[in-house]
This record gives structure tokens, sequence and C-alpha cells, in this order.
């Protein structure tokens, strides 16, 4: 049996409450709700969001934080501010970018090219 209902000020909520003989005893608080207050569709577009929503395949939270630590800065080095770039330039400094990101890759792979 709950104690207290919190719910927000939806006058049908009483009425409802009022139908339960169960719940006739039990205290109902109204809560007013903000604007965006837990809004989940506002939350999604957050960069922690995002990045978790790519990595639904990971079942520990302990894997994903690790994952998400070394996949951080590299997602920063190919995400280009596209919006204030022409096309010709975003696709220069992307292909800068893959260039470095192969030499490097290349690199560590084969420590005897250091």
């Amino acid at each position: 049996m709950p104690r207290k209902i919190v719910t927000d000020q939806l006058r049908s909520y009483p009425a409802a409450k009022a139908e339960i003989a169960e719940l006739v005893n039990v205290k109902h608080v109204f809560v007013k709700a903000s604007a965006r207050l837990n809004n989940r569709a506002e939350n999604s577009h957050q960069p922690t969001r995002e990045r978790e929503r790519r990595m639904r395949g990971f079942r520990d939270p302990k894997r994903t934080q690790v994952f998400l630590s070394s996949f951080g800065p590299i997602k920063q080095h190919f995400a280009l501010r596209r919006h204030l770039l022409r096309a010709s330039l975003y696709r220069k400094q992307l292909g800068e970018s893959f260039a470095a990101w192969h030499r490097f890759t290349d690199l560590t792979q084969d420590p005897s090219a250091f």
C-alpha cells in the first residue's frame, strides 16, 4: 500500500483515486510540473546521451565508461564544425584528419616504425 501518491495538477486524478477504495486514506500530493523538468527528449540530445545511445550493446557500465572515455577524444578529432566551413575546406580538413589518423594507427600497430 503506498503512503502517498505524487501527481501533477490534473483534476481527474483525485476523482480516479476516490473510485479505488484502498486509496481513500492515502495522502495525495500535487507537484507543479515546471517546464521541461525531466524532459527526456531534451536530455537525449546531450553529447553523453548520444554516445550512450550508440553504445546500447554494452551491458556493463564500467566497460561502457572505459569505451566512452577513449571514444570522446577520437570523435573530437573528426567532429569538424561543418556548418562553419565551405564544402571544399570541410573535405580538405576531413582528409587531413583521416590522414593523421592513418599515420597514428599505422605507427601504433607497428612499434618498429618509431
